[in-house]
């Protein structure tokens, strides 16, 4: 598995509370895996993907399924957050892992751009998928970001839920638009604010979470933001 790889050297398996959508506030450890098939102009995670400003050699780490998941054993923590980059790349080498760790009790949450289905077996295993499908504003095109097919496979997932990424008001029209073409009900659409400052969060929540208010969505906060900052392991 591809995993990406702190300064010092460790993979990127850290033990925290989850920030963002409908767990927020839960205690989890977190698996960081390297690589995307998308480029979002304002991710904050450019070092899982963007060789053309960071070094693949220094930032990622091959490690087996076992290694990983004695890494994540160490914790005490059987909730397990899978996330990126983009997952889902990887879902191949992931179904080993998650199904020798639910058999010791463990929940999984994956976060993912939805532009790429589960395999049956990933969609059995998996209690809750994030899946934050990327609006005009993070900078791909319509073809890279959009995927139906993918997008109504997670839809038809009961346990999945729809966090977009919100940097304008007039990003809330492209949430529409999708929540009417994949007949999403609003119980299962979350509007998270972009944002890696807590000054910059504070603005557009503001606004956004009462456009939540009268549009009757779900808010989803950066709580690690407001926590620990832009700050790598946490």
């Amino acid at each position: 598995m591809k995993v990406s790889c702190r300064p010092e050297g460790r993979p990127e398996i850290f033990h925290t509370l989850q920030g963002e959508g409908t767990m927020a506030g839960t205690p989890a450890v977190f698996l960081r895996l390297a690589q995307c098939n998308l480029a979002c102009t304002w991710c904050d995670t450019k070092y899982t993907w963007d060789w053309k400003n960071y070094d693949f050699q220094k930032e990622v780490v091959e490690l087996s399924p076992e290694h990983v998941e004695n890494e994540v054993l160490q914790y005490g923590c059987s909730h397990l957050v899978i996330t990126g980059g983009e997952p889902m790349l990887q879902q191949d080498q992931m179904a080993g892992l998650v199904r020798s760790l639910k058999g010791r009790g463990f929940t999984f949450e994956v976060e993912t751009n939805g532009t790429i289905a589960p395999t049956p077996e990933m969609g059995a295993l998996i209690d809750q998928w994030n899946v934050s499908p990327k609006l005009d504003t993070s900078g791909n095109t319509s073809e890279e970001r959009y995927v139906p097919e993918a997008l109504k496979s997670f839809a038809a997932i009961s346990q999945a839920y729809f966090k977009f990424v919100v940097t304008r008001e007039s990003d809330v029209e492209e949430v529409r638009r999708l929540m009417d073409e994949m007949s999403l009900s609003r119980e299962r659409v979350l509007l998270s604010p972009e944002g890696r400052t807590s000054s910059v969060l504070q603005e557009r929540s503001d606004w956004l979470s009462q456009l939540c208010v009268n549009e009757n969505l779900r808010f989803s906060p950066r709580l690690h933001i407001y926590l620990w900052g832009d700050t790598r392991g946490r």
